[in-house]
């Protein structure tokens, strides 16, 4: 199954989880916004557009902020709105307020699992990202060197889930897709996919790290296309690799 790939990464934020809507709706309905919950993941990639096209990235202490001008600019807020009801929301939530699994995740996760290939996540975080990536059941670690597999009730075991708080290196360091890559016994190379949702910490990083990068872009909203393989969902990769004859491992 799936030759010419030896292992898959996956980002957290905004390919797993994102954002607790019951944190994000009140506010935005205070603020005369009224959203089918639907809406709130294209928001998230609009909001990471805003950062992939920033000249420079936000720092980390101010990050969130940031990331909810965005979010709630495509939600309908008023421009001149944006930065305060930013600055509110993020005052009451933190910054770690990733509860919601992602539309279709459960199945396209399992659906990768089952091809039978390492499997990891890799996430900049602030040290709860494994812990609520079991709470949510969507996955957990493992022996690293074990294939990934989905669990009979519960979520999928995966080989490995670094969170850059707790090893002290963020995306796009490549360091810390090998950190990843020694957990599960896999050499970095183009045999490699890495999934994510941001062209400056996903796409940058895992080509950094010499790995093969794959833009979760579900809108079409990647400001620079060429270059890199793009998909709109999990299990849309899953039917990639698990389809008849080799995968090409540009």
């Amino acid at each position: 199954m799936s030759p010419g790939i030896s292992a898959i990464l996956l980002d957290a934020g905004g390919v797993l989880v994102f954002p607790t809507r019951e944190l994000l709706l009140p506010p935005l309905a205070a603020a005369g916004v009224s959203l089918d919950v639907g809406l709130l993941e294209r928001a998230h990639y609009r909001a990471m557009l805003a950062q992939d096209l920033a000249a420079s990235p936000p720092a980390s202490a101010t990050w969130w902020r940031q990331y909810l001008a965005g979010f709630v600019a495509e939600c309908g807020v008023a421009e001149d709105r944006c930065a305060a009801l930013a600055a509110e929301i993020a005052e009451t939530t933190g910054d770690h307020s990733w509860a919601n699994v992602g539309s279709g995740v459960t199945d396209g996760l399992r659906a990768l699992a089952a091809l039978g290939l390492p499997m990891g996540v890799v996430s900049n975080s602030d040290g709860t990202v494994e812990a609520e990536l079991r709470r949510l059941g969507i996955c957990h670690a493992s022996d690293g060197h074990e294939p990934a597999a989905a669990i009979e009730g519960g979520g999928v075991r995966v080989g490995v889930v670094v969170d850059s708080a707790v090893v002290g290196v963020s995306k796009p360091d490549p360091a810390i897709f090998r950190i990843a890559l020694d957990a599960l016994g896999v050499p970095p190379s183009r045999t490699v996919l890495h999934v994510g949702d941001s062209l400056r910490y996903d796409v940058t990083g895992a080509l950094a790290a010499g790995l093969q990068p794959v833009h979760l872009d579900p809108n079409g909203f990647c400001p620079a296309p060429d270059g890199h393989r793009h998909i709109r969902a999990l299990a849309e990769l899953a039917g990639i690799l698990g389809g008849p004859g080799p995968v090409d491992a540009r």
